[in-house]
C-alpha cells in the first residue's frame, strides 16, 4: 500500500466469505451490486480466472446500456483474493480507460462476524489517484460496497 498512489476501503461483510465470493465470481450475481442503483449493470463477460476478461456495460435507464468496463483479471486466489485492471483491456491489449487506469485488489479474509472485506485500488501516479478520489472514488466504491454487502447478507 502507497498512501500517495492507492485508495482502500475495507468493510466486515456479514456473511460467509464463500457467499461473497460467490458474488464476485457469478455473473448474475455480480451484475446486482457491481454499479451504484439505479443504474443497471450487464456483465457480458466475467472470467474468474487470470488472464480471463471482465466486461460490463451500464445503464441510466435500463434500455440503452453504454461499456463500463473492459478489464482482466490478474489474479484469483479462490475465496481469498481477486486483482484485476482495467489498464489491460479483455483484448489483452493495452488500454487507456476513462477515467483512470487502475489495478484493484480485493481480499477476503474470515472474520468473527462474517468476512472481512478489503479494497486496493493502485493507480500509476499521484495525479491518477487524485484523480479518481475527485470523482467519487470513496462514495461509489462504498456504495457498491454496502449493495454487495446488502446482497449477501
Amino acid at each position: 500500500m502507497n498512501p500517495d498512489l492507492d485508495l482502500t476501503l475495507q468493510r466486515t461483510i456479514r456473511a460467509p466469505r464463500a457467499v461473497v465470493w460467490s458474488a464476485w465470481t457469478d455473473p448474475d450475481r455480480f451484475a446486482k451490486w457491481f454499479i451504484p442503483a439505479p443504474m443497471v449493470c450487464v456483465v457480458d463477460r466475467l472470467e474468474a480466472r487470470p488472464g480471463g476478461a471482465l466486461v460490463t456495460r451500464m445503464s441510466e435507464d435500463g434500455v440503452a446500456f453504454v461499456p463500463h468496463v473492459d478489464a482482466i483479471f490478474l489474479v484469483v486466489d479462490n475465496l481469498e483474493r481477486i486483482v484485476f485492471t482495467n489498464a489491460i483491456d479483455s483484448a489483452w491489449r493495452p488500454a487507456l480507460p476513462a477515467p483512470v487506469p487502475m489495478t484493484a485488489e480485493i481480499v477476503l479474509a474470515d472474520h468473527p462476524e462474517g468476512t472481512d472485506y478489503r479494497v486496493v485500488v493502485r493507480h500509476g501516479d499521484p495525479s491518477a489517484r487524485e484523480r479518481h478520489e475527485k470523482l467519487g472514488f470513496f462514495d461509489g466504491w462504498n456504495m457498491v460496497t454496502t449493495q454487495l454487502a446488502q446482497s449477501v447478507e
